[in-house]
């Protein structure tokens, strides 16, 4: 008589952002979609999740090409006029800025110095441009990859892009006239409710990497 083993099976729910309401994003509850795999109970642990990642990563980027993750771009991205500042972070924890106030420590992250005192060769702000720009390209500590899409002689936008759903977070530089050498920034995802520190994490490694070329902050993150 022929053995047939016992199958189980794990399922997995995706949810869906929804469209901003009020500034802020949240999920939509329905529809979601649910991923499913049976397997057989008497095959190993280790190859079944192999298997599972495999699987739920072909269907998750199936499910990125359907539905557009990117997000718009913010109307508000860029050097605002009155005070000239980059713009404050939404309430959501996805976001870090110079611009907010050192108090609020879910949001606020210092400025960068790239000719801080002690610094042995001191660098124009148009070297300093390239020297960030050569970070910004060589650096993917998140996986997301990096393109330049606006570039000023005092300013530069970046988007970053995962891999699978093409989610996109906003970074911008901007480096503030005046007698100092201060660069201020701002990294923002443009959808959901948090980002498990990945904009915080990502800038503390851009600074990590500015700082083997002479840069400093006026605090770390």
């Amino acid at each position: 008589m022929a053995y047939v083993t016992p199958a189980s099976s794990f399922c997995s729910y995706l949810k869906f952002p929804s469209k901003p309401n009020n500034g802020r994003s949240s999920f939509y509850s329905f529809p979601r979609i649910l991923f499913c795999q049976k397997h057989q109970d008497d095959v190993p642990t280790d190859q079944i999740h192999r298997r599972a990642l495999i699987l739920r990563s072909s269907e998750i980027a199936t499910i990125g090409a359907i539905f557009n993750f990117s997000g718009k771009k913010p109307d508000y991205l860029g050097v605002q006029k009155n005070p000239p500042a980059l713009a404050l972070c939404p309430a959501t924890k996805n976001c870090v800025s110079t611009s907010e106030n050192i108090s609020d420590r879910t949001h606020y992250a210092p400025p960068w110095n790239y000719n801080p005192e002690g610094r042995k060769n001191p660098v124009s702000r148009e070297e300093a441009m390239e020297e960030l720009i050569d970070v910004i390209e060589s650096t993917t500590p998140d996986k997301f990859t990096p393109r330049i899409v606006e570039r000023k002689e005092d300013y530069i936008r970046v988007e970053y892009q995962s891999s699978i759903l093409r989610f996109v977070d906003d970074v911008e530089f901007w480096f503030r006239p005046g007698k100092g050498y201060t660069v201020e920034y701002r990294s923002a995802s443009r959808v959901g409710n948090f980002d498990f520190d990945l904009n915080r994490k990502r800038i503390k490694a851009l600074r990590q990497e500015l700082e083997k070329k002479g840069w400093a902050s006026q605090d770390t993150i």
